[in-house]
């Protein structure tokens, strides 16, 4: 997809001193893939803070016998 946009200058230039990229187009790519991988692993933290963990001794012979 073609789009025209306007970049901050100097995110742009900080962005491309640490990832150095061979385009503007590979650097904006990385960039929307880190978002997403981030984005993916904040709520995958969240629904694992959400599942009820029974960490009593007896509740974690139980989980071992599950195997």
């Amino acid at each position: 997809m073609r789009t025209t946009i306007d970049i901050d200058e100097k995110l742009l230039k900080e962005a491309w001193d640490l990832v150095h990229p061979r385009s503007k187009r590979e650097l904006i790519e990385i960039s929307l893939h880190e978002m997403v991988r981030r984005e993916k692993l904040k709520r995958f933290a969240d629904r694992i803070g959400k599942i009820p963990l029974d960490m009593t001794l007896h509740g974690l012979r139980r989980m071992r016998r599950r195997g």
